[in-house]
């Protein structure tokens, strides 16, 4: 009866099972469980959704654990969007073994924008060089995106950087197949008339954000002027110039160096009250490295008019310079080799390539940024506002207050760390809520009609950076060519500066809550390698031989037993 009643409990649920789906995570960081965002995505795709993953073939541990999550991750994302979710996993050595094909081969993954990873191996007592593709192609509708799958703080150790990888993959599979989905481009505008950042400058940046953003220039002025009409009652009243601005999902404002006027700054701050989202980036003092190659030049305050704004939002930008241990490096003439110039790269402290991140969606995982001339940022009290420090400097930093000198002869001086005893100085600040107008109580501007006004804005969100340079390409010294965002000729590092500046829109625009998926956190649960060594020999024995020992006493016991029952 038993029996029965087990057979018909196992063909109930096989039946229940075949109509209603569920699956059960019990891992303790919900590591096989995919976030809501991904999952709606997921549900929506129209065709399918082809992705080449380019890691197989021989791999050591770390990058099979890699595979091996990627793998389970597409799997999860099979189970929501069916046949519309189709992987295969390709090993890039073995295309062929003709040489000349092979490395053709590489050279269109490069085009494709795969670059390979060199991995230095021992195998039997040898050094071996190997090259590993630890990224993939996704493609839907006639269109692909190169997705690199390795990616962390380059300051962690490579356990650490494989584990920060691996917590990240659901993000970078899911953006790349929302950003190809997506139908209808968020607008972005990069305000202009104050000497900020030329198109030049943002070349990079503007070409990275063409693929998922419309990017424009926008004039407040000009924004003024065109919402100008006359009117025989009142010809000197500006026809709501705000709702100019409600086009643009978020502005940006990139390193001005001329001061914005009352119109300018009202403009802003009531595109903050309707919702919009503002990005500041801004050199709070007046400093290049041409000045100081001079001879040295004193660095002094921007009067950008922007202080007081950012200030009632709740951040001050700090009228100094930091100065940080952790750097980068500039050219510098340290004398005469014979009859040429003896250039020399030196670690130049006001070059800060800090690596101090927050949790927070947009910076966890994050490799390094790179800073130049940042100034401090300091929280202040904002009612109802949520304030968010992302970026820190180094253990080993400290500030300079302008006006203050800077020169090369500092450069003289080694970076001792003594010198600097401050540390996880922010220099980023996100806030989020619901702002209080910059301008109330008081009244709007000449021509601004006082019932439009709002005192008390919509939930929205505002990002403050204390450098402009921070969004800024350099170009190549030969070919005059743009360089990356973030590239160092001096070190041929690229920093994370383009994906900061994602990461950031990506979190404020809210785009289908994605990026929530950043915030997984797999614990690294490593052997401990002394007690492996301590224990090696009472382990090998109970595996290998107390097994053996057991099935010969049985083997000998039911020898005994059936010799003396039939016997």
């Amino acid at each position: 009866m038993q029996l029965v009643v087990l057979f018909l409990g196992l063909m109930l649920i096989n039946i229940l099972a075949q109509d209603y789906f569920f699956r059960l995570d019990l891992t303790a960081e919900k590591r096989y469980t995919i976030t809501e965002s991904s999952k709606n995505i997921l549900k929506n795709l129209e065709e399918p959704v082809y992705i080449e993953i380019y890691l197989e073939g021989e791999l050591n541990s770390s990058f099979k654990r890699l595979q091996k999550s990627v793998k389970e991750t597409l799997e999860e994302f099979s189970m929501y969007a069916g046949k519309n979710i189709q992987f295969t996993f390709i090993n890039p050595e073995q295309v062929s073994s003709n040489p000349e094909e092979q490395n053709r081969y590489y050279k269109q993954l490069s085009d494709r924008g795969i670059q390979p990873t060199t991995v230095f191996e021992t195998v039997q007592g040898k050094k071996v060089q190997k090259l590993i593709f630890p990224s993939a192609i996704i493609s839907y509708k006639n269109k692909e995106k190169p997705v690199l799958l390795l990616k962390g703080n380059r300051t962690a150790s490579p356990q650490e950087q494989l584990n920060q990888s691996i917590e990240n993959i659901e993000y970078e599979l899911i953006s790349a197949i929302q950003k190809l989905s997506k139908k209808q481009k968020s607008n972005i505008a990069f305000i202009e008339g104050h000497d900020e950042l030329s198109n030049d400058r943002l070349i990079s940046l503007t070409q990275a954000l063409s693929e998922n953003y419309i990017v424009e220039r926008l004039n407040l002025n000009k924004n003024l002027t065109n919402s100008f009409k006359s009117d025989t009652q009142n010809s000197n009243k500006i026809q709501n110039p705000i709702q100019n601005l409600l086009q643009y999902d978020a502005i940006v404002i990139a390193k001005p160096t001329l001061s914005y006027t009352d119109n300018d700054r009202y403009q802003l701050d009531q595109y903050l009250m309707n919702g919009g989202k503002l990005l500041f980036f801004i050199d709070q003092v007046q400093m290049n490295l041409d000045s100081i190659a001079q001879g040295g030049t004193y660095a002094f305050a921007y009067n950008l008019g922007l202080n007081e704004m950012i200030f009632r939002y709740g951040v001050r930008v700090n009228q100094d310079l930091l100065q940080d241990t952790q750097s980068g490096q500039i050219l510098v003439n340290v004398g005469q080799m014979g009859n040429k110039a003896n250039v020399q790269p030196i670690p130049f402290p006001y070059y800060a390539t800090t690596a101090g991140f927050s949790t927070h969606p947009i910076t966890k995982n994050m490799d390094a940024l790179m800073f130049k001339f940042v100034s401090t940022l300091d929280s202040v009290k904002a009612d109802g506002i949520i304030q968010t420090p992302l970026v820190f400097s180094s253990q080993y930093s400290r500030v300079k207050k302008v006006p203050t000198l800077i020169s090369l002869d500092e450069l003289k001086l080694d970076l001792n760390p003594k010198l600097y005893q401050t540390s996880n100085l922010p220099v980023a600040y996100l806030l989020e809520g619901e702002f209080s107008s910059a301008f109330k109580g008081r009244f709007p501007p000449s021509g601004f009609s006082e019932k439009e006004f709002i005192q008390k804005g919509k939930d929205s969100k505002v990002l403050v950076v204390g450098d402009g340079d921070l969004l800024s390409n350099d170009f190549d010294r030969r070919t005059r060519q743009p360089l990356p965002i973030g590239y160092d000729e001096i070190s041929k590092n690229t920093y994370s500066n383009q994906e900061f500046f994602l990461n950031s829109l990506a979190y404020m625009l809210d785009e289908g809550g994605i990026i929530t998926s950043r915030t997984k956190e797999f614990e690294i649960r490593p052997l401990d390698t002394f007690k492996i060594q301590e224990e090696k020999s009472y382990w090998q024995f109970l595996n290998l031989v107390v097994p053996n020992v057991i099935i010969l006493v049985f083997g000998l016991a039911w020898y005994f037993w059936r010799k003396k029952k039939y016997s």
